[in-house]
Formats: structure tokens, sequence, C-alpha cells
């Protein structure tokens, strides 16, 4: 009997059948994490100027394994991403599309069994978490802090963001996320989506339980929204990076959301797309 091939097909399938295009002369491991570390990269470099250098090296040196063709095809993906995103945003709010690409392209099978949450799990875990007391905390503080040390693709941080969504409440300016992979992967799976959605927050590429820490990965929102001030919190890159360019406690958050071509939405959420 023929084995059958899972269902995850619902979500990210064009981003899907974008990569199958292209495993004629590579991998779908080599194509899938050098799509998102590239993504990542044209992200953080509009907003982390202190790593800039370095991850353009990085770019350049992944743009040699591929032709034009190819690159263009990579473009697509990324267009392909933002349009999926925004549909399921429109429909039922932030869900985690890349999680879903991982396992309809049958990757958890070869990177020693990797599977990560199912979004249904992580939606119920954030309804669950989303009580009484954090509203409070919301309105003592004007925003409240979430921590994940295994971030994976950002499954628990998006079905939290969705969670707060159904209740009326504004992820993009009443929370901030703190998040680790030991996994560089997973890291620009988290890193692109939250980006992507206008989260706040800071990806660290690093071991949560021995405390090593290889890189960070800081979210347009996360600096548009002035964290590094409100959270005090001792960024080094940034620190040396500003010394070249603007001190970002005199920049105004409206002139950095037109520079980096986010739109501000209705309910007064910024948007990407």
């Amino acid at each position: 009997m023929a084995k059958s091939r899972p269902g995850y097909a619902t979500k990210g399938s064009e981003i899907i059948k974008a990569i199958q295009k292209l495993t004629y002369g590579h991998t779908t491991w080599d194509i899938f994490q050098d799509w998102l570390e590239m993504s990542a990269i044209l992200i953080s470099n509009t907003v982390d100027w202190g790593q800039q250098k370095k991850c353009e090296e990085r770019y350049m040196e992944i743009v040699k394994k591929y032709s034009k063709e190819e690159m263009e095809q990579f473009t697509k993906m990324l267009d392909l991403l933002i349009e999926e995103m925004t549909r399921q945003t429109e429909i039922s709010g932030p869900c985690d599309i890349l999680g879903e690409v991982f396992h309809g392209l049958e990757l958890h099978n070869k990177y020693h069994g990797q599977f990560f949450t199912p979004f249904h799990i992580c939606e119920c875990m954030g309804r669950m978490v989303l009580d009484d007391s954090l509203h409070k905390t919301i309105d003592d503080r004007g925003y409240v802090s979430l921590c994940e040390p295994c971030v994976g693709a950002g499954g628990m941080v998006i079905g939290f963001a969705n969670a707060m969504q159904q209740e009326k409440m504004n992820y993009q300016q009443q929370l901030c996320v703190t998040a680790c992979d030991i996994d560089l992967k997973c890291v620009h799976m988290a890193y692109l989506q939250l980006s992507l959605y206008g989260i706040p927050a800071v990806i660290i590429h690093g071991n949560s339980l021995t405390l090593e820490e290889w890189s960070r990965w800081y979210t347009p929102a996360y600096m548009i929204g002035m964290w590094p001030l409100k959270e005090r919190r001792n960024i080094q890159n940034i620190a040396n990076a500003t010394k070249e360019k603007t001190d970002i406690s005199t920049v105004n958050s409206q002139e950095l959301a037109t520079y980096y071509e986010f739109t501000e939405e209705n309910n007064g959420q910024l948007s990407l797309f």
C-alpha cells in the first residue's frame, strides 16, 4: 500500500511548491535553511547596524550557491509567505506558517525527529495563560513580557499573540518577547515570523540551559517601539552601532516607521504588508 502523505499543506502550500521547484539542483533542507537565513538577514540589516557587515558577508556567501533564476524564486517565496501571513491574520489571527511548511516538507523526519507544537495547541496555551492577572499587568505597566526558552518556529509566541488579538489587545504594542533556541534555523524561523507580524522581540541564538549565547536578532518592531529603552536592556551591538548612527533615544518612532515602510492599520497595529 502506498504511504499516505501528511495533510499539512493547508497553510503554506504555495511556499512548499516553490521550494520543491528548486530541488533539482539542491536538497530541500539546504533550500529551506538558506531561504530562511537570507530572509532574516534582509530584515535584520534594516535595524541592526552593528551586525550589518557580518550579515552581508554571510548573505553573499549563500548567494554564490544559486543562479539568478533561483534567487528570483527565493524572492517569490518571501512574497508568498507575506501573502499567506496576511491572509491568515485576516481570517483568524496570527498563526505559525513556517512550522507547517517545515512539516509539510517532511524535514522533521530528517532532522533528528524535530517536531514543532501543533498550532491549535499553541492557541490553546495562549488562551489559558491570558487571565485577569495578565490584564492587570498590562493596565499597570502598559505591556507584558514573554520569555520562550525553546522558541522553535515561534508557534507558542504567535499563539499568545493570537489570544491577545481575540481579546481585542494590541500585541504589537502590549507585548515584548525574549526568546531563545539552540538551533539557528529555528532562530531564523521565529525571527522572520515575529518580524513580519510586527511583534517586538529579541531572538537569541543560544543555549537556555548553559546560558551560552552566540547571536541576537532584533525585530523591527522591537527597535521602532523603543523597547531597548523601555526594557533597559544592555544591548552591546546596538550601542556600538548608535555611536556612528543616530542616538536611538532621540529618534521619532513615526519617522522610523516611515523609514522601514510600516503602515498603521485602523486598529492601531503596524503592518509590514
